[in-house]
């Protein structure tokens, strides 16, 4: 019985220093994107362009520092990601056309931090995403032939995933390298044009990746103490 209250004791007072030294706050900064993909159309590779993405793209991080040199994070982010991809074949027409498809994509990291929390330290974590808004564009001879935009359809798979690894380096400024594990499009998406069925993305593998310029991503530069 005198072991089991030491040993209840000495857990309360380890977390009653740990939770001492815990620092809980919400930080946010924006993220400039440049973006390629490795692209697999039916069997064809390569073809990617260099996507850049400057706008639209917040996100907002909820830091737990369990010390000076060791944290967690999650939050929720809106993001702006897609590619470019130049070699795409018009199952209509036959015709070789220029792409560009993008999402909107809302989501939720969950990562932690390992380092410096005051200056520089490395993060790692795993991005759950949401894409709600598509937006297609077509180029032939480097005129823009069609555009459209949908919202909460299925072109894109709805639920993408991936994770990140990064730097964040001291006064703000952070870099981060990005992979999707999850396909861009669905590739089970249909249209019908002229009575006859298309499946565009049929066999058109393509994982997004990026490296991005964050500005202030985890900088806790106003502390805000979360009780």
């Amino acid at each position: 019985m005198r072991k089991i209250i030491f040993i209840g004791v000495i857990a309360l007072l380890f977390y009653g220093s740990v939770e001492a030294q815990t620092e809980k706050y919400w930080t946010s900064g924006s993220e400039t994107i440049f973006s390629f993909a490795n692209i697999n159309d039916n069997g064809e590779t390569g073809g990617d362009i260099m996507r850049f993405t400057p706008f639209l793209n917040f996100q907002g991080m909820y830091n737990v520092d369990m010390s000076k040199n060791f944290g967690i994070y999650t939050g929720v982010f809106l993001r702006n990601v897609g590619f470019i991809f130049d070699r795409y074949i018009d199952q209509q027409t036959g015709d070789v056309v220029k792409k560009k498809f993008r999402t909107y994509n809302i989501g939720i990291p969950i990562g932690l931090k390992i380092g410096n929390m005051d200056k520089l330290f490395l993060y790692a974590g795993y991005d759950f995403e949401y894409a709600f808004n598509y937006k297609e564009k077509t180029f032939q001879n480097e005129q823009k032939t069609d555009k459209f935009v949908t919202w909460f359809g299925s072109r894109a798979n709805a639920f993408q995933h991936g994770f990140a690894v990064g730097i964040q380096f001291p006064y703000g400024m952070n870099l981060k390298f990005k992979y999707y594990l999850s396909n861009f499009h669905n590739q089970d998406y249909m249209e019908t044009i002229d009575q006859v069925n298309y499946n565009p993305y049929k066999g058109l593998e393509a994982n997004v990746w990026y490296i991005s310029l964050n500005f202030n991503l985890f900088k806790n530069t106003e502390l805000i103490i979360v009780e």
